[in-house]
């Protein structure tokens, strides 16, 4: 009887270990999300899956998925062409290491850094942790950062690549920190800009991290509006001709007059800001947490951020007319997700929580879902989408059949 059920048994694992084999190489969305990452969860710290992804992406060593283009999310921003709007958010890639394999995953963009002027270690271990009930991280990395000299090669080195080829498809921007202990973050914001600057596709002044002591003020008018005219000053200084546009990235947990006052500088005629980022992770806590992790000190992302990202979006987008391009991120995992903070006025969005539970596949998923709904609603394209909700314009179809009745 064993030497019966030996062969079979064979040709069972073997099958199984085929499967598996293809499932991993091709991208299986299912497969990454049921198995892969669950696996590599339960062997590795948050922080050590991190750094192996970082490696993996670096490396080449990530499933070679098909990328399929949907024409309708194709969208031009800031005079650049991307090839659909889900990219990936600061804080993955902090030194400029796997630009190309990151892209490699069906991003249309990616945001690398923060990187800081000079090398600094960031917060002691741990500082990462999974909320797996939740399927959220909480960080206190606290901007830990090679420093301007290696990011600043490897970008060059990105650049200097990008510019040899015809038809590179990806837009990399680049987001700034200050130093832990500088006493000068002007300064820190001008450094950036006048090292990044050649390179990067755009500059991101990063004034909204609760890990590092005293950040979050630099959001109050007088010194937010020091910082853009000086980091503005310093842009319209470089020598490049395409000079790269100006976003600042926001905290979610700002009050009505915290909006007004951000708006009030940013979404100026005159400011030289170019667009939002919205928004951080936050350091509420809502009551539906279960993981016991969810008291640990640090930056919620995830699904429980989504809401309140959303809403942000949506007032920003009101308070300054439209005028600033938005990049939407918080909670992202769906198609439907996605479209929530286009319609809410984000011509671009993020997402990294989703990527430590479901994996590269993801991207693909959340593009095919985002495509397919666009066609659902009646949007031809991301753009006719885009604040949506705020100015009531509703749907291609909508606008269709309300300027038929007009007629009548």
């Amino acid at each position: 009887m064993g030497s019966k059920l030996k062969p079979l048994i064979t040709i069972a694992v073997g099958g199984t270990a085929l499967f598996a084999g293809h499932a991993l190489y091709s991208g299986n969305p299912k497969f990454y999300a049921e198995v892969v990452m669950p696996c590599l969860q339960k062997f590795t710290s948050a922080e050590s899956a991190h750094k192996l992804a970082i490696f993996s992406a670096k490396n080449g060593f990530y499933p070679r998925m098909a990328h399929f283009s949907h024409d309708n999310l194709n969208i031009d921003v800031f005079n650049k062409h991307f090839d659909n709007p889900v990219g990936l958010s600061a804080g993955f890639d902090k030194d400029c290491e796997a630009i190309d394999g990151l892209l490699n995953f069906g991003f249309g963009f990616i945001e690398v850094g923060g990187v800081t002027p000079e090398p600094q270690p960031g917060n002691p271990k741990p500082r990462v942790f999974r909320l797996k009930e939740d399927r959220s991280v909480i960080n206190r990395y606290g901007f830990n950062s090679c420093g301007h000299a290696p990011a600043m090669e490897r970008m060059r080195t990105w650049y200097d690549r990008k510019s040899s080829l015809d038809n590179y498809i990806g837009v990399v921007g680049l987001n700034l920190g200050k130093n832990k202990t500088s006493e000068d973050p002007v300064s820190d914001y001008v450094k950036g800009v006048e090292v990044f600057g050649p390179y990067a596709d755009f500059l991101v002044v990063n004034v909204s991290s609760p890990n590092t002591p005293g950040l979050r003020k630099l959001q109050g008018p007088e010194q937010l509006k020091e910082i853009t005219s000086a980091v503005v000053k310093a842009r319209d200084e470089l020598e490049r001709q395409d000079k790269p546009p100006i976003l600042v990235k926001i905290a979610p947990d700002l009050t009505e007059k915290d909006m007004i006052d951000i708006a009030s500088v940013v979404g100026a005629y005159g400011s030289g800001v170019d667009g939002l980022v919205i928004s951080n992770t936050t350091m509420q806590r809502p009551d539906t947490l279960l993981n016991p992790h969810k008291s640990e000190t640090g930056g919620l992302s995830g699904p429980p951020l989504k809401d309140m990202s959303t809403n942000l979006i949506r007032e920003m987008y009101k308070l300054t007319s439209g005028r600033l391009v938005i990049i939407g991120v918080g909670g992202i995992s769906s198609g439907q997700d996605a479209l929530d903070k286009i319609k809410a006025g984000a011509s671009l969005v993020q997402i990294y929580t989703v990527l430590t539970y479901q994996g590269p596949p993801v991207v693909n998923r959340i593009k095919r879902e985002l495509s397919e709904l666009l066609e659902k609603e009646g949007y031809s394209c991301v753009s006719e989408a885009v604040g949506a909700d705020v100015t009531g314009t509703g749907t291609r179809s909508q606008k269709s059949q309300q300027k038929a009745a007009s007629e009548q």
